[in-house]
């Protein structure tokens, strides 16, 4: 949620950024008619209560109750005009750093550079799923028999592959103060509101809804995370808080008809890691950065070949002021030419998830009265577990079909091939 006081003090600086998110501008004009509107109510509420009250102490009570029942007509005006300003505030995108590239949606994107040296072979690579289902790693004809369509099993070494990819994002973050969780995998509809992610309709038709219970199943678990402190103060000492969370996500997968059905590529249930940070909001784009480090250490641990790239601000969620992706090489993909696909995303929200969920900090400045202010907010991927064990399958085949496993993963699988 966008500060009040900023957009009408920067009505055009907002039209200008929103623009960029392809946001229509008249949503600015919009809110500032309204909040006009709310503002005279106000000030007319209070004015008539001054007058009520004198009323009352010069014991005129008949005038004192004529004033009592406009007050409540007017209040009845503000409160509709209040709900219909609060529901155009929450239309606002967060704005974009200067730094984000100006485009229009992801052709726009940036790519900032390519790590690794993608693998050659002496033969034609396979996709993952042909050779998934040969070593009997990936079953998605039963799944579909249970499930669906976007539905898989991972079985035998694919499962144990998925637990050596937690075990050592774990080790490795909880050595960088990273507190570990595994969170609710739903969470009230205010919560996922205050995470900014079912403002527009597109946003909430991609979210699973459970209307008998009003609660949302989390599309990442940083929806469950970011309101674990809703309505808290951090002292500044505490900041960064960092959590590394485990769950299982859930997406509609709605405004992706038809593209990657067949496989655990774009699936309905898929589990993943996810790093989150409260900090100071001098530290965001600090603390954004480490974010980034982070995956690509992770990511050269594996010896699999990426690229990093900065999303442009049509390309930006609701939420975020600033995204780095990080996309992996799929040696098996387009017919066995390979291509590069999202596994990791980076963002930086700075404090518009903070002002919804109205978690603050407080300052600790000796000699100062101490401030009170909203933390900044981080989020980024440590492990889409699925599509990480697709880069693995693909990158690591062998002729005979048989799969090499990452040397940072073997000790926790015991096994240097899967065949």
């Amino acid at each position: 949620m966008l500060d009040i006081n900023f957009i009408r003090q920067n009505p055009e600086k907002v039209k200008k950024s929103i623009s960029t998110k392809n946001i229509n501008p008249k949503l600015v004009d919009d809110f500032l008619a309204l909040d006009e509107n709310w503002r005279e109510l106000v000030k007319n509420i209070d004015d008539l209560r001054s007058q009520q009250k004198k009323l009352s102490q010069e014991k005129n009570i008949e005038e004192a109750k004529k004033l009592k029942n406009k007050i409540q007509d007017l209040e009845t005006d503000l409160k509709s005009v209040e709900k219909r300003r609060e529901e155009i505030l929450r239309l606002f995108p967060n704005l974009p750093l200067e730094e984000v590239p100006i485009g229009k949606n992801e052709k726009e994107n940036v790519v900032i550079r390519e790590v690794g040296k993608k693998p050659e072979f002496n033969f034609q690579p396979k996709d993952y799923l042909e050779l998934g289902q040969k070593l009997d790693l990936i079953d998605i004809e039963r799944a579909a028999k249970v499930s669906g369509s976007r539905f898989g099993y991972l079985k035998n070494q694919a499962a144990l592959l998925e637990f050596a990819l937690i075990k050592l994002a774990f080790e490795k973050l909880i050595s960088r103060k990273f507190v570990p969780v595994i969170p609710p995998a739903m969470i009230k509809s205010e919560m996922m509101k205050g995470m900014g992610y079912i403002d527009s309709e597109k946003d909430a038709e991609e979210r699973y809804f459970l209307e008998k219970d009003g609660l949302y199943l989390v599309g990442t678990s940083e929806q469950s995370i970011g309101p674990m402190h809703a309505d808290e103060i951090f002292n500044e000492e505490e900041l960064p808080k960092r959590y590394l969370a485990f769950s299982p996500c859930f997406r509609r997968e709605a405004g992706s008809y038809g593209k990657d059905t067949k496989g655990i590529l774009r699936v309905h249930q898929f589990d993943k890691l996810e790093m989150f940070s409260f900090c100071h909001p001098e530290k965001s784009k600090e603390e954004h950065a480490l974010f980034i480090e982070t995956e690509e250490e992770l990511m050269k641990e594996l010896g699999i070949p990426y690229r990093v790239v900065q999303l442009c601000t049509g390309d930006l969620s609701q939420p975020s002021a600033s995204t780095i992706d990080i996309e992996t090489w799929l040696a098996g993909q387009n017919n066995g030419q390979g291509e590069y696909r999202e596994t990791h995303s980076a963002s930086n929200t700075t404090d518009f998830q903070a002002r919804r969920l109205n978690i603050k900090y407080r300052s600790s400045v000796r000699g100062q009265m101490s401030k009170v202010d909203f933390v900044h907010t981080v989020n980024g991927t440590a492990f889409a577990i699925g599509r990480m064990l697709i880069a693995i399958i693909e990158n690591y085949q062998q002729k005979d079909g048989s799969i090499l496993v990452p040397k940072v993963l073997q000790n926790y699988l015991g096994i240097k091939e899967i065949k």
